[in-house]
């Protein structure tokens, strides 16, 4: 795919998912997917085609509206899409909720339904997501240091809350995931090594050891 169509193709796509968490109508959320579809099997560089026609020639690639058109020719000539930037801003504080429920296993559809059946109160995560935001800087930021979190939570069987990214925030570069220890079993039966023999052995009922007559790849391992 020619860069800057991919380039473009990729703000669409985004756009459609800030306006899904904003909650927009779902035509105007399709027709950024559809927009970006386009421009992903689009064969011609948008750059190309703008520099020969300019704006009609945008008009002019089918499935592309004059809203789109503008758009790919605003990022043409600025590098930049006013609009998306704006639309980063307003759903900044929702961004950063959604990604903290992604690592809980919610997709945004899931949240959306959690939070209309009072499941979720969603205004109880919004001045947590506000502090993080500052703290932060920026979303990127902000859902990098949520996704450590709850790498290094979860490895351990921790619950974890928004509040546990500023508890954390100093030491960031030091949380770990723990590491999962597997274990060597040979049809559910635990396994032992024998340094001194250089052998495996298979634990039996009885505690007794039995010498593992069988090859690597036919020892399991497990949690």
């Amino acid at each position: 795919m020619i860069n800057t169509n991919k380039e473009i193709a990729e703000i669409f796509y985004d756009i459609k998912k800030l306006l899904d968490i904003k909650g927009d109508s779902l035509f105007r959320i399709r027709a950024y997917e559809k927009a970006g579809k386009i421009l992903e099997n689009l064969p011609e560089d948008v750059k190309k085609i703008y520099k020969e026609k300019k704006l009609k020639g945008l008009k002019e690639i089918s499935g592309i509206g004059i809203s789109s058109a503008k758009k790919i020719e605003e990022y043409i000539k600025k590098g930049k899409i006013k609009y998306y930037e704006k639309m980063k801003e307003e759903t900044a504080i929702r961004q950063i909720i959604t990604c903290f429920f992604a690592t809980k296993g919610l997709s945004l559809e899931q949240l959306k339904y959690s939070a209309r059946k009072r499941k979720i109160i969603y205004s109880r995560f919004t001045k947590p997501a506000k502090q993080l935001l500052e703290l932060a800087c920026s979303i990127e930021k902000a859902e990098a240091a949520i996704n450590k979190v709850a790498e290094w939570a979860k490895s351990r069987k921790l619950d974890y809350a928004i509040e546990t990214v500023f508890k954390k925030w100093l030491e960031l570069d030091q949380l770990k995931p723990k590491e999962i220890v597997k274990k060597p079993f040979f049809r559910s039966k635990p396994m032992i090594w024998s340094e001194t023999k250089r052998k495996w052995y298979v634990i039996g009922c009885g505690g007794e050891w039995l010498e593992f007559a069988g090859k690597d790849i036919d020892i399991e391992w497990k949690n």
